[in-house]
């Protein structure tokens, strides 16, 4: 009995030190996640596109509502998905929810990722935290990971206060389908701003000046949202004959994939309009003996995986050249 007394005091002895010590001293890494969640959470320019998302989000909300009647009028036995229209109807006034996001959400990226490595660099804030016994790549990754918590936090609360707002005012709840097809909606909305977020932060590593790299960020995004359709309409209208054309509906439509807008736009569509059970032309002969219907979640799922894996492989793409960019970069003033 003594023995097993003294083996058990001895356990104790050693728990008790490896317990304080890990209270004492949280791991580096998630220290510098809580920093960075802080000044995003402090930042007065996040905190003014916060409030633009959530008035524009509510506008949104109160046009669906507007309009919810008339569809729920129009409704017919293939549709039933009534709650999903919350966040693809409008009345006309405002654009419905999905494209609020789609507008606001690369802006969001953009302000939290434009100066993540530059203005510390100028203030000689980032000097001193590589002096501390930490990875350097410990940086450039908390501030991914905060943004990305940031963001998720953000998106996820306005998804499920336009969902509980919507329960509220129709009296109708969402099916499980289609509250799993909200969730595949706000994951998707987080991983089309986490691409602007690393871009934004590629080039706060590129360039010395925090007003350069946003201005590069959101010329980028205009680029995308803007011009780049622009573009392919007149490779479009170059083809003049009908065969030329027709051969070449599919170059455009791969054209117009590789804009990130263009690939968020399709995989939402896909997502909350669950009629839409393809993202191309059809010919004739698929058309032929089709029955009309709702694709049902895993089908949607599996035909937005090209934008999706798309969308994941732009943004590990940018992430992998800042990453190598910033662990080769000189720190010292």
């Amino acid at each position: 009995m003594k023995v097993l007394g003294l083996i058990r005091s001895f356990k104790k002895g050693i728990e008790l030190p490896i317990r304080k010590a890990d209270k004492s001293y949280p791991h580096s890494f998630w220290v510098l996640v809580q920093k960075e969640v802080s000044d995003h959470i402090l930042s007065w320019r996040v905190n003014i596109l916060v409030i633009l998302l959530a008035l524009t989000c509510f506008g949104s909300l109160y046009t669906a509502l507007s309009g919810i009647r008339d569809a729920a009028e129009s409704i017919d036995a293939n549709d039933t998905f009534l709650f999903l229209k919350l966040f693809t109807i409008s009345d006309g006034t405002l654009p419905p929810f999905f494209v609020f996001v789609s507008f606001i959400g690369p802006l969001l990226g953009i302000a939290l990722g434009f100066d993540a490595i530059n203005s510390e660099y100028s203030k000689g804030t980032l000097s001193r935290v590589v002096s501390q016994p930490i990875p350097r790549d410990y940086i450039i990754n908390a501030k991914f990971v905060a943004a990305i918590l940031v963001i998720s936090a953000l998106l996820f609360s306005l998804g499920f206060l336009v969902l509980a707002l919507g329960i509220l005012m129709i009296g109708i709840p969402p099916t499980p389908d289609e509250f799993l097809r909200v969730i595949s909606f706000l994951v998707l909305s987080v991983c089309y701003i986490a691409f602007w977020v690393n871009l934004s932060i590629l080039f706060s590593i590129r360039f010395k000046q925090a007003a350069t790299s946003a201005l590069s960020s959101i010329a980028v995004w205009l680029f995308f949202s803007i011009f780049y359709s622009m573009i392919v309409n007149l490779i479009s209208k170059a083809s003049e004959s009908q065969d030329a054309r027709d051969q070449s509906t599919t170059l455009i439509e791969n054209l117009m994939r590789i804009s990130p807008s263009q690939l968020f736009s399709e995989a939402t569509t896909i997502l909350l309009t669950p009629s839409v059970r393809t993202l191309g032309p059809l010919t004739m002969e698929q058309v032929v003996g089709a029955i009309p219907g709702a694709l049902p979640l895993s089908q949607s799922l599996l035909l937005i995986t090209p934008q999706l894996i798309a969308l994941i492989a732009a943004t590990l793409i940018c992430f992998g050249i800042s990453y190598a960019l910033f662990m080769r970069k000189e720190i010292r003033n």
